[in-house]
């Protein structure tokens, strides 16, 4: 076997491992075999994350600073013991009527992912063959709005959203923004999740001017955050809870407390950031899975969704 690859057992799987020394986030010194490493440690809290759940995952086979692509589709080389399904491909830039999605249901898929240099993993707000189980909204600073600015935003939706009898759980992106999800009951159309989140968005907006933007136009972002509502839409996808993402540093996308929103609003301490592998993994010590409750389901939203 080449010097630069491993063969190792991953709960009953072979899977041969290479290149572990590259320089995947140059800034960082941070390694692929880092990397899998990260994925490794993280599997416990991020796999129920990705669980039946179609795959969709960026990879920088060069490292963050090199060339980067989307993958849908299950490659060519992927093991038999991997899981994929065959799903409609609704948006596809390729004009696909289906799509065989690789499904990372276990450790040994999570690794073999990592070792693709698939860095990024993101995931649509449905199960495989059910409708939505999960409301997500985007909150996105445009300069010079940055991450206090979101945590207010967070607190405002958090708020209007509990008059719903909707619970919902912060991360951060990893980038530069916030992502607020929410359990749902899991029977309602994609349709009718995103005119529910477009609607109240649109009421926040409407309510706090100067702070809330809830259109896509761009040139009507900066200084405000744009509540991005179109995340439930079919043929979109969010990052995933733990995911790593393509910065100069191995930042994550984290689950936060409302006590570090509600401080991070306040521009005070401890103050909401993007937070490394290292810190993530410390905090899951701390304090466990803080978006477990995304995993056991909600309420239907209000009829007036449809």
């Amino acid at each position: 076997m080449p010097a630069d690859r491993l063969r190792v057992d991953v709960e009953g799987r072979a899977l041969e491992l290479s290149n572990l020394d590259k320089v995947l986030y140059p800034k960082a010194g941070f390694t692929k075999g880092e990397v899998i490493d990260y994925y490794t440690r993280i599997a416990p809290v991020l796999l129920p994350h990705l669980r039946d759940r179609a795959l969709t995952r960026i990879r920088y086979p060069n490292g963050v600073d090199g060339g980067s692509f989307f993958e849908k589709n299950a490659p060519a080389a992927t093991p038999d013991w991997v899981r994929t399904e065959n799903l409609p491909a609704p948006g596809s830039s390729k004009g696909r009527e289906t799509i065989d999605y690789v499904v990372a249901d276990d450790l040994p898929t999570l690794v073999w992912l990592a070792n693709l240099a698939a860095l990024e993993l993101h995931t649509p707000q449905w199960r495989i063959g059910e409708q939505p189980d999960l409301m997500v909204v985007d909150l996105d600073p445009g300069a010079p709005a940055a991450l206090q600015q979101c945590c207010q935003v967070a607190l405002l939706m958090r708020d209007r959203l509990a008059d719903d009898g909707i619970d919902a759980y912060p991360k951060t992106s990893g980038k530069k923004g916030m992502q607020l999800s929410c359990p749902i009951a899991g029977t309602q159309s994609a349709d009718e999740v995103s005119g529910y989140a477009r609607r109240i968005a649109q009421e926040l907006e409407r309510a706090h001017p100067k702070l809330i933007v809830s259109k896509m136009a761009k040139n009507l972002r900066p200084g405000k955050v744009f509540i991005d509502w179109s995340q439930n839409n079919a043929a979109k996808t969010t990052v995933a809870p733990y995911s790593l993402r393509a910065q100069a540093a191995p930042s994550v996308s984290t689950p936060l407390t409302w006590d570090e929103v509600e401080a991070g609003g306040r521009g005070g301490r401890p103050a909401v950031r993007q937070f490394s592998s290292a810190e993530v993994l410390d905090r899951v010590e701390e304090y466990g899975d803080l978006l477990a409750p995304l995993l056991d389901g909600g309420p239907e939203l209000p009829a007036a969704a449809a």
